[in-house]
């Protein structure tokens, strides 16, 4: 006797027929690529301005490059919602961290740093409703 199986597919996000998630990755994917070349590159000017250490600007810079995976991710026609969610999850981690750090008093920003941090916070806090919505609607 034939036990009864079912087979069940990933859950998937139609990137490319949900433009609120498609231009939200994108915008993501770019703005934090840039940011993360920027940090890498100019770090050190950065840290004068911003009163935030090289040691952490060049590993945030590295990580933050790897926005070139959220691009690839806006170019497909589907993804796993595993990887969005993913990609929720850290942003979700970055604005608590960047909270965190300005509320702890870590570093001793500049005034020019706290307010650096927190707009960065707030913008990755937008694309990460954004994106939450846009997933919400791509979903099958």
């Amino acid at each position: 006797m034939a036990a009864d199986t079912v087979t069940r597919t990933p859950a998937v996000a139609r990137i490319r027929e949900t433009p609120l998630l498609r231009w939200t990755l994108e915008l993501d994917g770019i703005a934090t690529t840039l940011n993360g070349l920027v940090y890498l590159f100019a770090a050190g000017w950065i840290s004068d301005r911003l009163g935030l250490p090289t040691a952490l600007l060049y590993p945030a810079g590295a990580f933050l490059v790897a926005g070139v995976l959220v691009i690839y991710l806006s170019t497909r026609r589907e993804a796993p919602v595993f990887w969005v969610g993913v990609l929720l999850v850290l942003n979700a981690v970055w604005v608590l961290d960047s909270v965190v750090v300005v509320a702890a008093g870590w570093f001793d920003p500049t005034t020019a740093g706290t307010v650096w941090i927190l707009l960065q916070a707030g913008l990755v806090a937008v694309f990460t409703v954004l994106e939450y919505v846009g997933l919400k609607r791509a979903r099958r």
